[in-house]
């Protein structure tokens, strides 16, 4: 069996258009898991969207800017929530397992320094395969800026180290 995740920086649900894009590419794509980040909805509304893509569970991180969707063929279990991750561990019908943790990360340098704290801590119990992706709001070297203000290394450093 395959399993597919669409992780996107959807920046607002609200739009009809937005949304009906995630629909059309689940219908596609049928994916086990999808990750919405940026939903500018509120956490009220979300059971309207898991029924509309016909998901067995939903969550969403503690600010709830992190929204994800999971097929009913696998089991679920939060593992760390806070306002800038989401880590799930999800076992598959098989029984394997698999780590996911979802990003929306904070803009200021120092804030990020949570999300670091975060991702290296449960990367020290972490013996499955794991899955880690979505916004992480900075750049790994100078050499990825393109326009824009210049980027110092004490921005991107911490960043680097976590990965």
């Amino acid at each position: 069996m395959s399993y597919k995740a669409l992780l996107w920086n959807i920046r607002s649900v609200k739009s009809q258009q937005a949304f009906h894009r995630v629909q059309k590419l689940h219908r596609h794509h049928k994916f086990s898991l999808i990750d919405l980040i940026e939903p500018f909805q509120d956490t009220r509304n979300i059971q309207k969207f898991t029924r509309r893509l016909g998901m067995q569970y939903v969550n969403f991180n503690k600010n709830g800017q992190i929204w994800v969707f999971v097929n009913h063929n696998i089991q679920v279990g939060v593992i760390s929530d806070s306002n800038q991750q989401l880590t799930l561990l999800l076992t598959l019908e098989d029984g394997s397992q698999v780590m996911s943790t979802m990003v929306y990360a904070k803009c200021s340098v120092i804030e990020r320094l949570h999300l670091w704290d975060d991702i290296y801590s449960l990367s020290l119990n972490i013996s499955i395969p794991w899955m880690v992706g979505g916004d992480f709001n900075v750049i790994l070297s100078e050499e990825e800026n393109i326009g824009g203000l210049p980027v110092h290394p004490q921005e991107y450093e911490d960043f680097a180290y976590c990965t």
